[in-house]
């Protein structure tokens, strides 16, 4: 195994909480990468995803073995929480690695191709999916429930802009001719799905700091989830 090792159960947990927020930066430089490098058409910048991408495989399979090791040598149940968190984070850190570089793959098979609007448009998607993942990485070192709660509302934003580009080019309302829909659509896919999975990674946050899901928060109430989230967390705090 390579990197950071686990000494004992004791520090397990911050070990490999430390390494998981790597991932989480290198999951967020790779987004900024594919937002400049469909911004600029920059081929060195797209190819760069691979790397990344690999980085993340190699994180994931460090954190995989790490935490198996630290629960196995007795970690206690509050570290063992803290660890299984890690683990999850990895699973959708490890997914928008190979998403961003499916991304990169049809971003380069349409460079040259892109009108104004689409790359104007991707390139606010990837940017909002690298602010998503810097506020992850601050909710999860930080127990933040509000950064977490920012990246449930970006996740918004990422699904207007999706539906803007598929407007285009699936229904085509103006009847225009375009070039790569087909690429546009599979990078407008890739961005989305890689948003979906930063949406997870905060509500994990927010299970995981609240001790319970938002989803399961909100049942039987016509609330925004954000709002009934906040609700319930100020019920439960200890009165003083």
């Amino acid at each position: 195994m390579s990197g950071a090792t686990v000494n004992s159960p004791s520090t397990a947990a911050s070990t490999w909480v430390t390494r998981t927020i790597e991932a989480c930066r290198a999951a967020q430089e790779a987004a900024a990468a594919a937002a400049e490098g469909i911004a600029t058409g920059s081929s060195p910048l797209l190819n760069s995803l691979r790397e990344k991408e690999k980085q993340l495989d190699a994180l994931d399979r460090e954190i995989d073995d790490g935490v198996t090791l630290a629960i196995t040598q007795g970690a206690a149940p509050p570290e063992v929480r803290e660890l299984l968190a890690c683990m999850k984070f990895m699973i959708g850190l490890e997914r928008i690695g190979d998403l961003l570089l499916s991304f990169g793959s049809s971003a380069q098979a349409a460079n040259g191709h892109l009108d104004s609007q689409d790359r104007r448009e991707l390139t606010k998607m990837a940017t909002v999916l690298e602010k998503m993942l810097a506020d992850v990485a601050v909710a999860f070192s930080s127990r933040d429930l509000k950064k977490a709660i920012e990246v449930l509302r970006a996740d918004a934003e990422m699904d207007r802009l999706r539906n803007l580009i598929f407007l285009r080019h699936i229904e085509n309302p103006d009847g225009r001719e375009r070039q790569a829909s087909l690429q546009v659509i599979f990078m407008t896919q890739s961005l989305e799905r890689a948003g979906d999975h930063a949406k997870n990674l905060a509500e994990e946050v927010c299970h995981f700091v609240g001790g319970r899901t938002i989803r399961h928060v909100m049942v039987g109430y016509d609330k925004p989830l954000e709002q009934m989230f906040l609700e319930w967390l100020r019920q439960t705090e200890p009165k003083h």
